[in-house]
């Protein structure tokens, strides 16, 4: 990493999402583990890649609780820091709705949200194939 990066990631405050994470760790995953463990690598992975935005990282922890923990409190979330609001908006971006094909929700995804959205739609493959 270069120094930049490394100034830029002591400036992160992840606690909070961590925290809100821990609420996945006892959600099963079909490969093994659990929900929790998969956020932190998706989170890993961001870093692996020299991703350093805050949003981003901070989404990262979150990604699946929408979809795994369905009565999440959005608002909670909002109110953790300044990032809260478009950490939400960043994890809505990448949650599938229940009545939503696959295809409709990649395809969303890939045309229509920002391209962070992209960016940790791919660090959630990669960490959901690693364990394969």
């Amino acid at each position: 990493m270069e120094n930049i990066e490394k100034e830029e990631l002591m400036q992160l405050i992840a606690a909070p999402y961590i925290q809100k994470a821990t609420a996945l760790i006892g959600v099963a995953r079909k490969v093994g583990g659990n929900q929790f463990r998969h956020m932190m690598a998706t989170f890993a992975i961001l870093l692996d890649y020299h991703y350093t935005n805050h949003v981003l990282l901070k989404a990262a922890l979150l990604h699946d609780l929408f979809e795994d923990v369905p009565l999440s409190n959005r608002e909670e979330i909002r109110q953790l820091d300044k990032d809260g609001e478009e950490v939400v908006r960043l994890v809505e971006d990448v949650t599938r709705a229940s009545e939503e094909s696959k295809i409709t929700y990649l395809e969303r995804i890939l045309r229509y949200r920002s391209p962070e959205a992209t960016i940790l739609k791919v660090a959630d493959r990669i960490s959901n194939i690693t364990p394969l």
